[in-house]
């Protein structure tokens, strides 16, 4: 043998050219022979529809066929191997998971294995074809691992970025029917209730803050949809919120204050629960000592007192308005109780009556509002809605 010839064998894997045209010759028969095992060895495999098997068998025909050209110049096997799969990925990952692309994988080589030794001339070409073969195998199932996880990235950065555009058109109140629709291609539930929480992130770096806050979400078993947005990080928690899963969720804040609006019935009604916990969020100061996380139904002081018109409006409507329909006595009781400081014999001397009157009467004020006038708190929010109520009435608001 020539130099030329051994530089040639050693080239083509020890295979003489004639093996080589009669493995190429047959590559359109291997790979139909791929299939056919798929089919009888893989269940799921025969379930999917016809042309999705077609689109298989056309991508194991360029595997079978790069296979061949693998075996000419060995060193071109990355550009060839990521090449002839560089579109199965593509299809693929629609309708079949990476687990079950490597079972393919795994399933072609087999049928490689069982008929390439009738194309060796000899017990040497025998051996290097099944070497070459695993080699081969190996080499696109990385392949073909690579590209499923660059598709998995591309797919994670267009939901991130989705899920960006839910969360601002919840923020800025966009049709009902856009934010849905994003919403569900993301797989949220429709007729998920939604409470929308508000605060510091608790990070720079945006993937760290988002992994927190998935993990929190992952430990509570609810959905979230959430975006960091410059110094504030925006969460819609799914499901009924109670007050131990908020608190949960507000680990995944950073240091400061966080609101949580009122819960919703549906995501389309969840700009209100974003207006109502961004206005708390901007009045939280003025209450230092506010729990964390805090409803923003509990900041309608500090809202009102910022110019926030819709907590006005929930005082009016939740205390002044339900004090005033019970009747001059109990409004009166509540002023005085306010004014004289809190203190009973003070208010039922200045009432003329008997302080277990005034105890009823403020037990009365209590049913009708939630607030309870002893406790310091509810004395602040129940002063200041009745100022806001005086105000409201002398504009001619109510």
């Amino acid at each position: 043998m020539t130099d030329t010839g051994v530089r040639g064998a050693a080239k083509h894997h020890g295979l003489s050219a004639k093996t080589l045209r009669r493995l190429e010759r047959a590559s359109g028969r291997l790979a139909s022979a791929s299939v056919t095992a798929m089919e009888q060895r893989l269940p799921w495999f025969g379930r999917l529809p016809a042309d999705q098997r077609a689109s298989i068998l056309m991508i194991t025909q360029t595997g079978a066929a790069g296979f061949v050209d693998w075996l000419r110049d060995s060193q071109e096997a990355l550009r060839l191997t990521t090449e002839a799969f560089r579109s199965a990925p593509q299809e693929l990952s629609r309708w079949v998971g990476l687990r079950q692309a490597v079972g393919l994988v795994r399933m072609a080589i087999e049928v490689f294995e069982e008929q390439l030794p009738e194309f060796a001339a000899n017990e040497a070409e025998q051996a290097a074809l099944i070497e070459g073969i695993l080699r081969y195998g190996r080499e696109i199932a990385f392949a073909t691992a690579n590209s499923y996880a660059a598709a998995a990235e591309a797919r994670g950065a267009w939901d991130a970025r989705l899920e960006a555009l839910v969360v601002d058109g919840i923020v800025r109140g966009d049709a009902e029917e856009a934010v849905l629709s994003r919403a569900a291609a993301l797989g949220w539930e429709p007729a998920a209730t939604a409470t929308v929480l508000v605060g510091s992130p608790s990070s720079d770096d945006p993937p760290t803050v988002v992994f927190e806050v998935r993990r929190l979400a992952a430990r509570v078993g609810k959905p979230v949809l959430l975006s960091v947005q410059g110094s504030r990080l925006i969460i819609v928690a799914g499901g009924a919120s109670e007050q131990p899963v908020l608190d949960k969720l507000a680990v995944a804040f950073g240091e400061g204050p966080v609101v949580a609006g009122p819960t919703v019935a549906s995501l389309g009604d969840a700009h209100r629960s974003s207006a109502e916990a961004l206005s708390g969020l901007r009045a939280v100061v003025g209450w230092p000592a506010a729990p964390r996380p805090v409803r923003s139904v509990d900041l309608l002081p500090e809202r009102a007192l910022s110019g926030d018109a819709e907590a006005e409006r929930l005082l009016i409507d939740e205390i002044a308005h339900p004090l005033e329909a019970a009747g001059p006595t109990v409004l009166q009781t509540v002023e005085t109780y306010l004014e004289s400081g809190g203190v009973l014999e003070t208010c039922a001397k200045a009432l003329f009556v008997h302080p277990n009157t005034v105890r009823y009467r403020l037990r009365r004020a209590t049913e009708l509002t939630g607030r309870n006038p002893t406790d310091p708190r509810d004395a602040l929010v129940l002063r200041v809605a009745l100022t806001v109520g005086r105000l409201a009435r002398a504009r001619g608001l109510w």
